[in-house]
């Protein structure tokens, strides 16, 4: 049995519900993202792992702050002193031009030991503690590092998507041929979708349009472990059969949408046709929301203190949703509400009077839409027929994808 270490989706940089700490300059926030690594680094040192994967999104942005880079350095240095260690790129690691470096490049540049960087398509035998293990490894594809754009030019969306696709399968295919002549323990690493998949939250933070690998593409006998990462959502694609396909899930919770979701890592003993593999759950920091409907309360801050009584909120991110009439929009006193969770990591309180943005929208509310699913809505609200709807959300799609 060969060890492996299966991690991803670090997303070093989400600052969002934290506070700024003065003795260090970063956010709690970042350091709670940090903290985790730390846990996953500290089990593959004491259960002695002989390969670390990282199967890629170090940063939250492509153009991570030096701090942030040198802390998460520092703690990939001590799995790659202690194994090998594969960095695959994730789409938060690319940035936007084919032609530019990504946040990983710097560990291929400067050679560190110890260090796979998988920051285009490859593979390599591996020599570990308990033997060698064939390696292969497919980043996150991005359409204009894969396409070549006078072939391609003047094709619609879909068209694009169906070329990449098939691009990427072709890739996969020739890595699997690879595989399979290999004697020894294979594994695969990707950073990517895949169809199947059930998606968390983190299609509000994803950069770029997917492309969806087919669970079939990843479900070949040359693989003994298929190590993927990009979904935040810890999964089995493949279960109870070989190889598993599995996602081991991002480390720290980025919002709501997660707010159910174990966060954790992957523990791999890889062996030819007969891997098995269990998910480690890490502290995360809990998210809590509450939701209080408060119309028919006389005094709305009383209702609302009586509620939070009793309740362990203790480094918890706490999402306080309230309904109320419209004449009781200043009855509410957020200064006693606060004091009251003062043992939450953070408190939002998020006020909901019935509109018309309301009624429109349905019973959801706003705030817990994704863009895309807000500009749904919106084009669905007005009568939009379903063929134009879907168009126009694909435009909307490519608007939304890239701020630069």
């Amino acid at each position: 049995m060969i060890r492996v270490l299966h991690f991803a989706d670090v997303h070093v940089g989400m600052e969002n519900y934290g506070r700024l700490d003065p003795a260090t300059g970063t956010s709690s926030r970042v350091r709670d993202f940090l903290d985790r690594v730390d846990e996953v680094v500290d089990y593959a040192l004491a259960h002695e792992a002989d390969l670390a994967i990282f199967a890629g999104d170090a940063f939250k942005s492509r153009d991570p702050d030096p701090t942030q880079q040198r802390e998460l350095a520092q703690r990939f240095k001590r799995l790659a002193d202690a194994m090998p260690l594969l960095l695959l790129v994730g789409n938060h690691d690319m940035p936007g031009m084919s032609a530019r470096a990504t946040s990983l490049d710097i560990f291929q540049a400067l050679q560190v030991p110890g260090v796979i960087a998988g920051l285009k398509p490859g593979s390599q035998v591996v020599p570990t503690r308990s033997g060698p293990l064939f390696l292969a490894w497919m980043p996150y594809p991005m359409r204009n590092r894969l396409l070549a754009r006078e072939e391609h030019q003047g094709k619609s969306i879909e068209e694009l998507e169906q070329a990449l696709r098939g691009v990427v399968s072709d890739i996969l295919a020739d890595l699997a041929l690879q595989a399979a002549e290999q004697p020894m323990p294979r594994l695969l690493a990707g950073h990517f979708s895949v169809a199947e998949a059930k998606l968390g939250s983190e299609r509000t933070v994803m950069l770029g349009r997917d492309v969806a690998v087919f669970r079939s593409t990843l479900c070949d006998p040359a693989w003994d472990y298929v190590a993927l990462g990009h979904i935040h959502r810890h999964q089995d694609l493949n279960p109870g059969s070989q190889p598993p396909v599995v996602y081991s899930g991002s480390l720290e919770r980025i919002d709501f949408g997660e707010e159910a979701e174990e966060k954790g890592f992957c523990w791999v003993e890889l062996a030819r046709g007969e891997t098995r593999w269990s998910f480690h759950p890490v502290r995360a920091r809990p998210f809590v929301t509450l939701r209080l409907d408060l119309r028919d309360a006389e005094d709305p801050t009383q209702a609302v203190l009586s509620a939070l009584a009793g309740r362990s909120l203790q480094g918890a991110v706490v999402r306080l949703l309230v309904d109320l009439r419209e004449d009781q929009r200043l009855a509410l006193n957020e200064k006693d509400v606060h004091q009251a969770a003062h043992g939450a990591s953070s408190l939002t309180i998020q006020q909901q009077i019935e509109s018309q943005e309301r009624s429109r929208l349905g019973v959801v509310e706003p705030h817990s839409l994704s863009p895309a699913e807000l500009v749904e809505r919106y084009f669905a609200a007005r009568g939009m027929p379903e063929e134009r709807v879907k168009r126009l959300l694909a435009q909307a799609e490519e608007l939304l994808r890239d701020p630069d």
